[in-house]
């Protein structure tokens, strides 16, 4: 018989900054050993479960709770942080804000040095976990330095060291790049395989999650769980759209098929899809589809000639990028963890020093000021935090028109309408302090829209964010575009590469290796290793049922999935 490990039992909770309860009745057990997956639209409750289960409220976020809440069998919703730490530990969304040690291995060795357990054992359990996690040639260098993909590396394996008997992990992919999140899915289901610990993944990259396999998956909304089925149920129903979460696009291409999704007896991971009736289906709605060429925009707008830069003197991070980007055109720029990708939009904006040429418009930008520059390009960074200076959110988005001396009822005219688009409209008047991880990054993502620069550069746009609002914001983006802007985007998201960009530039070790068609690139199996991208899983869906150029498949998919959505 299962052991229950976690229970809540009508359990309600409300912050005591907001009027609404965050969390109503959930009545929920979790079975020791289980692997669940907790999805569900931003602000849904999810982080606010987790936190619960992981002690920071009440501790850290104060509120009213109602009902019980159990971790094996006692009731513990009071207990401290110290005590809490012997169940549960947790990789934290924002890895800045859990960072202890000055250096990754005194981070990592945290958990045992509060032990007391002797300096050798710290030392071979750091080098261990270090290993296992891939950050072993990192031990001496500070947290702060390293890479998004990097920092959750850290971090998982500062709490893994704890070997703990309840896992929780808040969006562990969400700045990872493809192959390392593949890497990260892995290693959570190997620990999860060899250990009788129980896991909780909090995270929008479904797909990538189900790549393995999933006991449960608890589907949250408004701070109800509406449904907690095994993944082939929850895939096989419409219950992701309805919510608003992105399906695997391997589901939504059997749907677009006519494939009946019931009758077939397991739906993931992707390499157990089985059925005979699947490929006559695929063969016969990839032969209706017509190929649509994409229009090829021709005004250069930014050149860049044997450009380099670097964060010092005679050491460039990116090394002799030659290319030439188009008006209005939407480019994604992808590759590993520490390629490059970051380094190059700074030095676009004239953050870093740099060699070679830039030009705008046909005249060399070189010389210009970070303020010359950033009256036609505007930069939204990776981590919101970094971004964020005011203290309400209003505030943060009319900052710029305010020191650039608009007019306050312009000012509101113009925040108001991108708030909308945000989705951040109702929280006008909230502060910034109150938001999830994945709201903040809206705010910041809308101050500098707010702004309507010519070219838009956004480091990981999506990080955090649900479908609903993901869909929302490009879609915005993409009238941008449409409108004579130009989008430029760093991105781990092999979704928004083949949805939302005509052009990928692939970089890596600093150096631009392909410059190419979304498609092109995702169905190059020597350029993904090389760059640690992620064949979509259309190009697997097709050579697993021997299509007709799988190629061409995924080309066509994206075309009618196009055309779909705008509908």
């Amino acid at each position: 018989m299962k052991k229950p490990i976690i229970e809540f039992e009508d359990f309600s909770f409300q912050y005591f900054t907001q009027a609404e309860p965050t969390l109503l009745a959930l009545n929920v057990t979790i079975y020791e050993g289980e692997k669940v997956l907790v999805i569900g639209p931003s602000g849904s409750g999810k982080s606010t479960f987790a936190h619960c289960i992981n002690g920071l409220i009440p501790n850290q976020y104060e509120g009213n709770a109602t009902g019980k809440f159990r971790l094996n069998g006692r009731e513990v919703f009071h207990d401290s942080l110290f005590e809490r730490s012997f169940e549960t530990s947790t990789v934290l969304q924002d890895t800045d804000g859990q960072f202890i040690g000055l250096t990754v291995a005194e981070d990592i060795a945290f958990a045992l040095e509060n032990d007391q357990q002797p300096l050798a054992y710290m030392n071979t359990q750091v080098e261990k976990w270090a290993e296992i996690v891939d950050i072993n040639h990192h031990l001496s260098h500070r947290p702060q330095d390293l890479s998004g993909g990097q920092k959750q590396r850290v971090s998982m394996a500062g709490v893994l060291i704890n070997e703990a008997p309840i896992l929780v992990f808040d969006e562990p992919l969400a700045n990872l790049d493809p192959h390392a999140g593949k890497e990260a899915i892995a290693l959570i289901d190997r620990i999860h395989k060899e250990s009788n610990t129980t896991i909780l993944i909090i995270e929008h990259r479904l797909e990538e999650v189900l790549s393995h396999d999933v006991d449960r998956i608890l589907l949250f909304h408004e701070g109800s769980i509406v449904a907690d089925v095994t993944p082939t149920d929850l895939l096989a129903s419409t219950k992701l759209s309805e919510y608003g979460i992105r399906e695997p696009l391997y589901i939504s291409a059997l749907r677009y098929a006519g494939v009946d999704l019931k009758t077939l007896p397991t739906l993931t991971p992707l390499a157990k899809l089985t059925g005979d009736s699947i490929r006559p289906y695929l063969t016969q709605w990839q032969e209706q589809l017509m190929h649509m060429t994409p229009s090829i925009v021709k005004e250069p707008l930014v050149q860049l000639t044997k450009f380099s830069a670097g964060y010092q003197k005679n050491q460039p991070t990116i090394k002799d990028i030659t290319t030439t980007i188009y008006r209005n055109e939407r480019i994604s720029i992808v590759g590993k963890n520490g390629a490059g990708k970051s380094t190059l939009i700074k030095a676009i904006c004239g953050f870093l020093p740099n060699e070679g040429d830039i030009e705008f418009a046909g005249r060399s930008i070189k010389k210009a000021s970070i303020k010359e520059r950033a009256e036609v390009i505007g930069y939204v960074m990776q981590n919101p935090n970094q971004m964020i200076s005011q203290k309400m959110i209003f505030d943060e988005v009319a900052l710029g028109l305010v020191l650039r001396g608009i007019s306050e009822e312009r000012i509101k005219e113009k925040v108001e309408r991108v708030l909308k688009i945000c989705g951040l409209y109702t929280f006008r008047n909230w502060p910034i302090s109150a938001l999830s991880y994945g709201q903040k990054k809206r705010v910041t993502i809308a101050s500098i829209l707010v702004l309507e620069p010519e070219i838009i550069l956004l480091d990981e746009p999506t990080a955090g964010q649900d479908f609903y609002h993901y869909t929302e914001m490009m879609t915005f983006i993409d009238t941008l575009a449409k409108q004579g802007n130009t989008i430029i985007m760093v991105t781990h998201d092999m979704h928004l590469m083949l949805e939302y960009s005509d052009r990928v530039l692939v970089v890596d070790e600093g150096k631009l290796i392909a410059d190419s068609t979304p498609v092109d690139v995702l169905t190059d199996p020597e350029l993904i290793q090389k760059a640690s991208l992620e064949e979509t899983s259309l190009f697997t869906l097709a050579k697993q049922f021997q299509l007709h150029d799988p190629v061409e498949f995924t080309r066509q998919f994206i075309a009618h999935d196009r055309k779909v959505r705008k509908k």
